[in-house]
C-alpha cells in the first residue's frame, strides 16, 4: 500500500458502450491534508459524461475521500460527493466516527441516519487501491463499501493467469491479470452487480480495465492515461 501510494499516479479512463463513448472517469491522489488534526490522504474520482450523447447531457461529479491505511488496509476519515455541473456540493457526506464505531450518513447538510462500522470501513473508491494488493494472488477478498446511506459488500478474486492486452495509455501490449467479483452496493450511475476487471502485472499492480453493469447496461472503462509523479 505504501508503494502506491508514494506513486502518486494519475489515471484517465475511458467509458464506452458500445461504440459510444459515455464518458471518462479521472483518478488522482491529491496533496495530503489534514482531518481532524491528523495527516491523511485525499483520494479524487471526477466522472465526466459525454455532453455528445442524447438523454446524457453535461455531468461532472467528484468523489473526495479523506483515508488513511496500517499494515492491513486502507481505511476512510471522511467520504462525500459534489454534483459539479450543478454546483451543489457535499450532496452525500460520510463520516467515520471510530470513536463511536458508527459511520454517519448526511445529505446536503442533513444527518440521515447511522449504521455500524465494519472494517476495513470505507467510501466505495478506495476499493481503486484495495483490489490492486490481491491482482495476480488467488486469495479472494470481501471489502465494505459505505455509500449513500447504505453498506454493501464488494468482493472479487484473481487469477495467477497473465494476457497480454492493448491500452491507449501504452506504447506497447502489455502482461495483465484478470479478477472476477460481485458489487453488492448501489454505485456511481446505477453500477452494481458482476464486474471484471484487469490489472498490470508489474509492482504497482495497475489498474487497466473494468467490465461493470450500469443504467446504460454492460459498459467497458479502459485506461487512457496514466503518469506517475511521485518516487516509483
Amino acid at each position: 500500500m505504501e508503494m502506491l501510494l508514494e506513486a502518486r499516479e494519475v489515471f484517465e479512463y475511458e467509458v464506452s458502450y458500445g461504440f459510444f463513448t459515455l464518458g471518462w472517469v479521472d483518478v488522482e491522489l491529491l496533496p495530503d491534508t489534514t482531518y481532524n488534526e491528523e495527516e491523511v490522504y485525499h483520494l479524487r474520482t471526477t466522472i465526466r459524461s459525454n455532453s455528445r450523447v442524447p438523454f446524457v447531457g453535461t455531468r461532472i461529479v467528484n468523489y473526495e475521500n479523506f483515508f488513511s491505511f496500517n499494515q492491513f488496509f486502507p481505511y476512510s476519515h471522511l467520504f462525500w460527493r459534489d454534483d459539479v455541473h450543478d454546483e451543489i456540493f457535499e450532496v452525500v457526506k460520510v463520516v467515520f466516527d471510530r470513536d463511536e464505531n458508527k459511520v454517519h450518513f448526511y445529505e446536503e447538510g442533513e444527518y440521515t441516519n447511522s449504521l455500524d462500522l465494519v472494517e476495513p470501513a470505507s467510501g466505495g473508491d478506495i476499493i481503486f487501491y484495495y483490489s490492486r494488493m490481491f491482482a495476480g494472488i488467488e486469495t479472494p477478498y470481501r471489502k465494505p463499501a459505505f455509500i449513500e446511506g447504505d453498506m454493501g459488500i464488494v468482493s472479487a478474486s484473481s487469477s495467477k493467469k497473465t494476457e497480454m492486452r492493448e491500452y491507449d495509455a501504452f506504447d506497447e501490449p502489455i502482461s495483465t491479470y484478470l479478477s472476477e467479483g460481485n458489487a453488492d452496493v448501489d454505485g456511481p450511475f446505477g453500477f452494481r452487480g458482476s464486474f471484471k476487471s484487469w490489472f498490470s502485472t508489474d509492482d504497482l499492480r495497475v489498474p487497466v480495465e473494468a467490465h461493470v453493469r450500469v443504467i446504460f447496461g454492460n459498459v467497458k472503462v479502459r485506461l487512457i492515461s496514466y503518469e506517475r509523479n511521485g518516487q516509483n
